[in-house]
This record gives C-alpha cells, sequence and structure tokens, in this order.
C-alpha cells in the first residue's frame, strides 16, 4: 500500500488528510481500528524510540506517547513489589516486554490516560493484558502473537487502532515537512546515542557506573523523540520524569523533577496504603493519589470530598514527611537535550536525587554548571550533542 486516507488531520476541520510514500510502499499496516493524523506521529515517533532503546540497551523497550511526546520510556527490567503494586500489575504474569511496559505507563499515569503504545518487540499475550486495562488509542509494534492481537481487538468495542510496522524500514536520509505552503528540508538525526556516549566528563566525581551509563542513555534517547525544550530523569531503567516544550529549561527540569518526585511520593507507605472506595477505576485513583500528595490536598481531605474516593480519610501528608521521603531518593540520572544555561537547573535537579547528569555542554556559564555539580558531588559528561525536536 502507498497510501493511507486518514479519518482528518490534527483536527476535524483539517480535510482531506492522508499518509503516503513518494516512493515504496508504506512501512505501516493496520490490523485494527483507524488510526488518525495525531495517532500515526505519535506511533511513528514512539517506534523509533524504542527501537533505539533496544540497540542502546540490548532490553525489550516500550513507550506510552501523548502529543508527539512521550509520557514515559523503559526498558525491559524487574519490578520491585512496590512497583507493580504502584503500576497496577500485581499478581500479573510479567515478561520482560510486559515489564517495559508497566514501566512506562507507570511512570506518569496521569499524562499517559488516552496513550499511544510502541513496543520494540513482537507484543505478547501478557503486555497485551496490561494493555488490556487501560485507556489507551492505540499501538505499534512489529508484531503481535495470535492471542495477544485476539486481546487487544476487544478494546474500544473492537475499534482499538493496532498498526505493525517493518522493523527492517529505513527512511530516506534526508526528510521534509511543509509549513505553510513552503517546504522545509533537513538530513535525519541519525546521531547513535549508547551507553558510550559519557566519556567527556567535567566534573571533579568520575565515577559512572555502567547502570548510569544505561540510564543517562535512555535519558538522552528519550529526548531525542520529546518536543523541545526537553530534559529526562530516569531510575533503574525508565524515565520517572519527563518535561516537554518549555521555552525556559528551568521550568522542563522544574516540570521533570515534580513528575519524578510524584513517582517517588507514590512509593510512600501512607500512599501505598491508602483505601480506595470498592469500584473506583484506576484513572479516578491515579487522580486521587496526584491531588492528596499535591498542594491541593486539602480539597481532598475535606468533609463530604474524600468519601467519595476513600474509605477511611486519609491521613495528611505534610510537606515535610514529602520532603524527608524525597531525602530518600538516590542515584537518579538527567538528561537535557540542550545545555544548562545556569547552575539553577542542578540545585532544582538535586532535590530529586540526580547525581548523574548528561548535556551537550557550551553554554558560557559552563563554570557555574560544573561548579554547582561539583559543590553536590555529581558525575557530569558533556555529549557536545544538542537534540531538539520539531
Amino acid at each position: 500500500m502507498k497510501e493511507m486516507e486518514l479519518k482528518y488531520g490534527c483536527n476535524p476541520n483539517q480535510k482531506p488528510s492522508r499518509v503516503f510514500m513518494k516512493e515504496g510502499e508504506l512501512p505501516i499496516t493496520v490490523l485494527n481500528g483507524r488510526p488518525g493524523y495525531i495517532n500515526l506521529l505519535d506511533a511513528l515517533n514512539g517506534w523509533q524510540l524504542v527501537k533505539e532503546l533496544k540497540k542502546a540497551t540490548g532490553l525489550p523497550a516500550a513507550t506510552s506517547f501523548k502529543h508527539v511526546s512521550p509520557a514515559g520510556a523503559a526498558v525491559g527490567l524487574p519490578l520491585s513489589e512496590v512497583e507493580k503494586k504502584i503500576y497496577f500489575v500485581e499478581g500479573m504474569e510479567l515478561t520482560p516486554l510486559a515489564s517495559a511496559y508497566a514501566r512506562a505507563r507507570g511512570a506518569d499515569r496521569m499524562s499517559s490516560f488516552g496513550d499511544y503504545i510502541a513496543l520494540s518487540d513482537v507484543c505478547d499475550v501478557q503486555t497485551a493484558k496490561i494493555i488490556a486495562r487501560e485507556v489507551s488509542d492505540g499501538i505499534i509494534a512489529p508484531g503481535y502473537t495470535e492471542e495477544a492481537l485476539e486481546v487487544l481487538k476487544k478494546k474500544k468495542k473492537g475499534n482499538y487502532n493496532i498498526v505493525v510496522i517493518d522493523e527492517n524500514y529505513v527512511p530516506a536520509p534526508v526528510e521534509t515537512k511543509d509549513v505553510f505552503g513552503i517546504t522545509f528540508e533537513q538530513g535525519r538525526n541519525e546521531l547513535d546515542i549508547n551507553k558510550d556516549s559519557f566519556t567527556n566528563i567535567v566534573t571533579e566525581n568520575k565515577e559512572l557506573p555502567d547502570s548510569a551509563k544505561i540510564d543517562l542513555a535512555i535519558a538522552m534517547i528519550t529526548l531525542k523523540y520529546t518536543q523541545s525544550n526537553s530534559v529526562c530523569y530516569v531510575k533503574g531503567g525508565q524515565a520517572i520524569g519527563i518535561g516537554a516544550g518549555q521555552q525556559s529549561r528551568i521550568h522542563c527540569t522544574r516540570l521533570a523533577g515534580q513528575k519524578a518526585d510524584t513517582w517517588w511520593l507514590r512509593q510512600h507507605e501512607k500512599v501505598l496504603n491508602l483505601e480506595f472506595v470498592d469500584g473506583l477505576g484506576r484513572a479516578d485513583r491515579d487522580n486521587a493519589i496526584d491531588v492528596y500528595i499535591s498542594d491541593e490536598h486539602d480539597d481532598v481531605l475535606a468533609e463530604g470530598v474524600w468519601q467519595t474516593k476513600f474509605k477511611t480519610k486519609p491521613e495528611v501528608f505534610t510537606k515535610e514527611e514529602q520532603r524527608a521521603w524525597l531525602d530518600k531518593m538516590t542515584d537518579v540520572a538527567l538528561g537535557s537535550d540542550a545545555f544548562f544555561p545556569f547552575g539553577d537547573n542542578i540545585e532544582r535537579a538535586h532535590k530529586s536525587g540526580v547525581k548523574y547528569v548528561a548535556q551537550p555542554g557550551g553554554s558560557v556559564r559552563d563554570d557555574n554548571v560544573i561548579e554547582t555539580c561539583n559543590k553536590h558531588n555529581m558525575v557530569m559528561a558533556f555529549t557536545g550533542i544538542r537534540l531538539f525536536h520539531h
């Protein structure tokens, strides 16, 4: 098939809409549903991300995409019992690929609501069963087992978007995009990022373990497909906070740091022990948890409100308790798609347990940024690589 007609473009008024190949056949086939314009943007960006994550780490990879940026990305490492609980996969059989998606979806569950999924490997039934329980628009993968396909086809009343991609497809080295009737052309960003990309360590502390190199590679590959400006926090093989599309880098760092903090706070015993009313869906539980640990927690604890979410009135989760718990989050890796112009980014990252940093370098204030890292005994590598994505 050389082209595919779409229902409409970014918005219902943008018609006609299609995807097509100028030469050759489309590398994607729709097995179920009718993906839209934004769906396919998410699918194709997500596929590139997971393909590169697997190449860099050797592990199955998954990403949860929303509006052309990842909400989460991860590789298939085992989950702890706490992680299984906060990702709502307790008691489920978890293959490495299923673990990768549980991690990718669980990093920022609020943002992943209604996601488009990309998997690096053939989707197995264990992964499909996790996807079946979540609100999602569609999936792209290099293949599906028969059992997985049957599970996925039942989603959204049989209209779930299921796309298979030719994993051997290689795009043309030059890409184009039309804006306001004008065609832009550029070479594709073919930079190879892996755990060996962080040899130029500029801080006093130069101890960069292999686990941190993998986390930094995950951060930088994730940023390669995140709308800029962007910053990514990674811990234990998964992105735990992504700040995308901000005009100011410190706002990226704060946004991503806040998401990383929320991920860690969900693992506190006060959150783990929350008792929800019977029948409350996962999305509603996510919303209740998010408000409970936010500055709006008084709204949840108010008389007449908490009863709609919880069996018993939750204890107050004080800012002092939250800070004490956040101080236990350590060895976090941080990547930035462009240089840090000020040390304030490092100060904010330190509050979220960041120990390892990768960024291009090249700011007139590099000395200040390095000095701030040294103050906190961080390890920072200059990659010399900018990863803007628009």
